[in-house]
C-alpha cells in the first residue's frame, strides 16, 4: 500500500515537473517573442504552443498590448510626417505673400510717383490681409484641437436659423465672386440638441470653402431629416482629391489663403456633436454633404 502511494506520488511530481518546464518553456519563448515584435517592423502577433489556459490568457493580452503598441506607433509616424509637410506648406503659404510684401517696400522706396506707391500699398494690402487669414486660421484649428475632447455649451438648436444666419454672414464674400447662391431650406424647423457654436462654425467653414474653390456657383439646402448640402462647380478637382478634402493641412491650389484646415475643423466639429461631414464628386461638381 505504502509503496503504492509512493509509486503515485512519484508520477504526480513527476507530471507536475513536466508541467511546470512546459510552461516555464512557454513563458521563455512569450518573452523573446514579445522582444523580436516588439522592435519589428511586423503585424504578425506571438503564438505559444502550450495549453494551459494562463499562458494562453497573457499570450492574448500581451498580443492586445502589441496591437497597441503597434496604432500609437503608426500614428505617431502618420502625424510626425503630417506635421514636417504641414509645416513646409505653411512655411511656403506665409512666405508667399511676405516676400511680395517685402519686394513691393523696396519698389516703394524706389519711386516718388504717387500712383505706382498708390498701386503698390494697395498689393502689399491684400497680401497682408492673406496672412492675417492664414494665421486665424491657424489659430481657430490650435482652439478646435485643444477643445478636442470637450464639447461646447449644449442646447436645443433650431438648424435651419443656424445656416440662414451662416449663409447671410457669407452673402457679401459671395456677392464679391460673382455667386449668387441657390437656397432650398426647410420650411420645418429641423431641432437638434448640440452646440450651436460648433454647429455654425462647421456651417461657416464649408460656405468659406465654396467662397474660395466655387467654380461660379453654389446651392445650399437643408431638408428635414437634418442633411445639409453644399454644391458647387469644382472644375479640375479628381476623385482622388476628394478622398483627401478632409485631411489636416491639404490644399487642392496652394497659396490662396488657406492651409487646408477649414475642411478638417468641419469634420472634427461635426464628430464631436455626433454628426458627419462627407464629399462626392458628380463629373465637375463637388457636393459636400453634413449629416446633423
Amino acid at each position: 500500500m505504502i509503496y503504492a502511494a509512493a509509486g503515485v506520488l512519484a508520477v504526480t511530481v513527476v507530471i507536475l515537473a513536466l508541467k511546470l518546464w512546459r510552461v516555464k518553456l512557454s513563458l521563455r519563448e512569450l518573452r523573446r517573442g514579445f522582444g523580436e515584435q516588439l522592435h519589428s517592423d511586423t503585424n504578425t502577433l506571438l503564438s505559444v504552443p502550450s495549453m494551459d489556459r494562463d499562458v494562453r490568457a497573457l499570450a492574448s493580452e500581451m498580443n492586445d498590448q502589441l496591437r497597441e503598441l503597434r496604432e500609437k506607433r503608426l500614428q505617431y509616424e502618420l502625424g510626425s510626417s503630417e506635421v514636417r509637410n504641414a509645416v513646409t506648406g505653411i512655411s511656403h503659404d506665409l512666405r508667399t505673400p511676405l516676400t511680395a510684401i517685402c519686394g513691393h517696400l523696396d519698389l516703394i522706396s524706389r519711386t516718388d510717383d504717387p500712383d505706382k506707391i498708390q498701386r503698390y500699398l494697395s498689393v502689399i494690402s491684400e497680401r497682408a490681409d492673406s496672412m492675417k487669414q492664414l494665421t486665424e486660421e491657424m489659430f481657430r484649428y490650435s482652439v478646435v484641437l485643444a477643445q478636442e475632447d470637450v464639447p461646447g455649451e449644449v442646447c436645443e438648436v433650431c438648424v435651419n436659423q443656424v445656416l440662414e444666419e451662416c449663409i447671410g454672414a457669407s452673402y457679401p464674400a459671395l456677392m464679391e465672386r460673382g455667386i449668387e447662391p441657390a437656397i432650398d431650406i426647410s420650411s420645418e424647423r429641423v431641432v437638434r440638441v448640440c452646440s450651436p457654436a460648433d454647429l455654425a462654425r462647421i456651417f461657416s467653414n464649408l460656405l468659406g470653402n465654396a467662397v474660395k474653390y466655387s467654380g461660379g456657383d453654389l446651392a445650399v439646402s437643408l431638408d428635414s431629416s437634418g442633411t445639409a448640402t453644399f454644391s458647387n462647380l469644382a472644375p479640375g478637382l479628381s476623385g482622388v482629391q476628394v478622398e483627401r478634402l478632409f485631411d489636416r493641412f491639404y490644399t487642392v491650389e496652394a497659396a490662396r489663403n488657406s492651409t487646408g484646415l477649414g475642411l478638417s475643423i468641419a469634420r472634427t466639429l461635426a464628430e464631436r456633436i455626433g454628426g458627419t461631414v462627407s464629399a462626392e464628386l458628380d463629373g465637375e461638381r463637388l457636393t459636400v454633404t453634413v449629416r446633423v
